[in-house]
C-alpha cells in the first residue's frame, strides 16, 4: 500500500514536469482502506476486516424500503448472487455460527437495517433466527466491547448476504485470545450451528497446536480467513487441517458470459506451513506442508460489499479483507444445506469443475514466490484463491 502510494505521488509529479505536447501515464487512483483491529499481542488474534476510508453513506434504512432508489456504495445480496449464480431459496434449517471477540450492542439492530435496506426476511431474537451469547453459551452478562464492532457487523450481513433464510449465531469471545476464541467456538457448535464462521487470523506458531482439536467438529462446516497480508506465514486458525481457509479476489462487473471477472486480490493470505503436515488431499506440488488457502470469494475492499455498522457510529461502509469471504462462503455452504460433507476442505478439491477457477492475480506484493502458484493466481489451484470461487451450489 505504502509502495503504491509513493509510485503514484513520483508519478504524479513527473507528469506535472512533461511538455504540454507530451502525454502523461494514466496512474490508476489507489482505493484508501484501513484495518478495523490493530496489530495482536501474542497469544491474540485479531479481525480481519479492511475498512475503507474514502466511503461514508449516511445513517440508516435505504432503498425501496426507505422510497427511495438510491442504495449504499458496494455490492448488495443481489449483486454476490449475481456473481456467484446463488440460487434465491435454500437455508431453511441451517444454522451459521460466527464467532468474534468483544460486544457489539448494536449487532441486531445494524443486522436489521442491512436486511430491510435489501429486501431480505427479517432474522430477530424475537423470531428466533438471531442469536448472541457468550463464549459460555449465555446471554448474559456479554463481554467488553473489543472494537470489533465492524467485523461483527461484516460478518452478520455477509451471511445474510449469501444464505437469507438460515439462522445466525454470533458467539462473542471474552477477548481475542487463542483460549477466549477457541472457547467460544466450541460453545458456536454447541449452540447448534452448522457452518462456523471464523473472519480472524494471527501467524501460524509454536503454540498453537492445543486449539486445533476446537477447529475441528466432523458434521460441521468450519471456515476462517487466510489473512490480508499476502503471501507469507499462513494464518492460524485458516491452516489447521479441519478448517476451510478461504483467500480473496477482486471482483467486478464484465461483458462476458458471467457478467462478472475476478483475479487473485493482492492482500489475500496464501502460505505454506511449517507447523502442519500436509493432508492427503492436498496435492500441490511446491509445498510439503498444509497449504492456504482452498476457496475463495470477493474480498478486495476496492470491490467490496456495503455493510452497515452504526455502533461504531459510521452507518453505511465498504468493507473488504478475507474476513468478507469466510463469513460470506459460509453462507454459502448453509444455502446448498451439506455442511457434513466439511470435516476438512477436501470436497473442493474433488469439485473443482463446479467452481470458478481464478487464473491471474498476484499476493507476492511484499514477498515473491518466484512466479509460483503459492503467490499467483494460475489455471488450477493456486495460493491466494484455493481451487476457486463459487458458481452456483454444485460444489457446496
Amino acid at each position: 500500500m505504502r509502495k503504491s502510494l509513493l509510485a503514484g505521488v513520483l508519478a504524479l509529479a513527473a507528469a506535472a514536469l512533461l511538455p504540454a505536447t507530451a502525454t502523461a501515464t494514466t496512474i490508476a487512483p489507489v482505493t484508501p482502506y484501513r484495518a478495523v483491529c490493530p496489530t495482536a499481542a501474542p497469544g491474540q488474534a485479531r479481525c480481519l476486516a479492511q475498512i475503507r476510508t474514502d466511503i461514508h453513506g449516511g445513517m440508516g434504512v435505504r432503498g425501496a424500503a426507505a422510497h427511495t432508489a438510491a442504495l449504499p456504495s458496494g455490492y448488495g445480496p443481489a449483486d454476490l448472487a449475481s456473481a456467484y449464480h446463488l440460487p434465491n431459496t435454500g437455508g431453511s434449517g441451517q444454522t451459521v455460527g460466527i464467532v468474534d471477540a468483544g460486544d457489539d450492542a448494536n449487532a441486531e439492530a445494524d443486522l436489521a437495517v442491512y436486511r430491510a435496506t435489501f429486501g431480505l426476511p427479517a432474522c430477530t431474537t424475537a423470531n428466533g433466527c438471531f442469536r448472541k451469547v457468550n463464549q459460555n453459551g449465555a446471554t448474559s452478562p456479554l463481554p467488553p466491547d473489543q472494537g470489533w464492532g465492524v467485523e461483527i457487523s461484516l460478518d452478520l450481513d455477509m451471511v445474510s448476504a449469501a444464505c437469507p433464510r438460515c439462522h445466525i449465531v454470533l458467539v462473542e469471545a471474552d477477548q481475542p485470545s487463542f483460549d477466549s476464541l477457541a472457547a467460544a467456538e466450541n460453545t458456536a457448535v454447541a449452540a447448534g450451528a452448522d457452518e462456523v464462521s471464523n473472519s480472524y487470523g494471527a501467524e501460524e506458531q509454536n503454540g498453537m497446536q492445543p486449539f486445533q482439536a476446537a477447529y475441528h467438529h466432523p458434521g460441521v462446516a468450519i471456515l476462517a480467513s487466510s489473512g490480508d497480508s499476502g503471501y507469507g506465514i499462513p494464518s492460524f486458525p485458516a491452516v489447521f487441517p479441519g478448517v476451510i481457509a478461504t483467500g480473496g479476489t477482486s471482483l467486478t462487473r464484465a461483458s462476458n458470459a458471467r457478467g462478472w471477472t475476478e483475479t487473485a486480490w493482492n492482500g489475500a493470505g496464501s502460505g505454506c506451513s511449517a507447523w502442519i503436515d500436509k493432508p492427503n488431499w492436498q496435492t500441490d506440488p511446491n509445498c510439503p506442508g498444509r497449504m492456504t488457502a482452498d476457496i475463495a470469494a470477493d474480498a478486495d475492499p476496492a470491490t467490496g460489499p456495503a455493510v452497515y455498522d452504526a455502533h461504531d457510529g459510521f452507518g453505511w461502509i465498504v468493507v473488504g479483507g478475507t474476513s468478507a469471504a469466510s463469513p460470506f462462503l459460509a453462507g454459502v455452504i448453509g444455502l446448498a444445506g451439506n455442511p457434513g460433507r466439511y470435516a476438512d476442505a477436501s470436497y473442493f478439491y474433488s469439485h473443482t469443475s463446479s467452481l470458478n477457477d481464478i487464473t491471474s492475480g498476484t499476493n507476492g506484493v511484499s514477498v515473491d514466490c518466484g512466479g509460483d502458484y503459492q503467490c499467483n493466481s494460475v489455471p488450477g489451484y493456486d495460493g491466494p484463491t484455493g481451487n476457486g470461487t463459487p458458481n452456483g451450489i454444485a460444489a457446496f
